[in-house]
């Protein structure tokens, strides 16, 4: 028996990088998981490769930035599992530029992914959770870099603070539906994004070689080494079970020990 036997979870952006990661495991573990992406084919990918090791799975495009797109998601996790147990919202998008150079189209096309798909995300969950009765569970991919504002990445950073503030607000005003809301954080983790970030840091002369970026955000870790998927696929899967029952509005770093604050 896995530690989410029974467990219903649908899981975004989980085409590739943390959010492919995170499923498999939580796969594993013995959860029905639905992964959504907006890549419908990347995400039947994961979930073929989630039933190919004994789990149980779906694909389905999506639109974290599109409400009715959110909730048939959610709802194909209802209808195929029984129910709604646990909601992450892990889509996400950045862009590398510096702060004089960040536009409207680019801070809304961020905002649209990281903080309104994670307000939809909340709100259809919760809906669902509500017409079921026994509460539920969400957790959001939010970065360190909600903590701490982080040259490159002006954009990104202020939408992941979006996703600690919605996580902390949620947390307070859906504890008597018995609804928990709680974040993660990782740091720098060795992602199909973080080679896009590499690209477009050499693009803008910030850096010069391939590998540098990643490199320079990595020497300040204290274990040592950039995450990987793997790294944070464990808390993922205590948030989402019996285990983080007593928890709320939190927002857990899982970043090798970037940040100590």
């Amino acid at each position: 028996m896995g530690k989410l036997e029974g467990r219903s979870i649908v899981v975004t952006g989980a085409a590739r990088g943390i959010g492919s990661g995170v499923a498999r495991r939580l796969g594993a573990e013995g959860a029905g998981v639905v992964v959504a992406d907006l890549n419908g084919a990347g995400a039947e990918a994961t979930a073929e490769s989630i039933r190919g090791a004994g789990g149980n799975a779906v694909g389905i495009a999506c639109d974290v930035g599109d409400r009715t797109s959110v909730r048939s998601a959610l709802e194909l996790a209802a209808g195929e599992f029984g129910r709604l147990d646990v909601l992450f919202n892990n889509a996400g998008i950045s862009k590398t530029q510096h702060f004089m150079e960040v536009t409207e189209d680019d801070y809304n096309r961020i905002m649209r992914v990281n903080g309104l798909g994670v307000l939809f995300g909340i709100q259809e969950a919760t809906e669902i959770f509500r017409a079921q009765g026994g509460g539920g569970k969400i957790v959001n991919t939010a970065s360190i870099a909600g903590k701490e504002g982080f040259p490159l990445f002006p954009a990104y950073c202020a939408s992941k603070a979006a996703v600690v503030s919605l996580t902390q607000s949620a947390a307070r005003d859906l504890a008597g539906d018995g609804v928990t809301v709680n974040a993660f954080c990782p740091g720098v983790v060795t992602t199909e994004l973080w080679d896009q970030l590499d690209q477009e840091s050499r693009d803008v002369g910030e850096t010069e070689t391939e590998g540098q970026l990643i490199g320079e955000f990595s020497e300040g870790i204290l274990l040592g080494r950039a995450s990987t998927p793997e790294d944070i696929a464990g808390l993922c899967v205590f948030l989402a079970s019996g285990d983080s029952d007593y928890i709320t509005g939190q927002a857990i770093n899982v970043d090798g020990g970037m940040l100590v604050h």
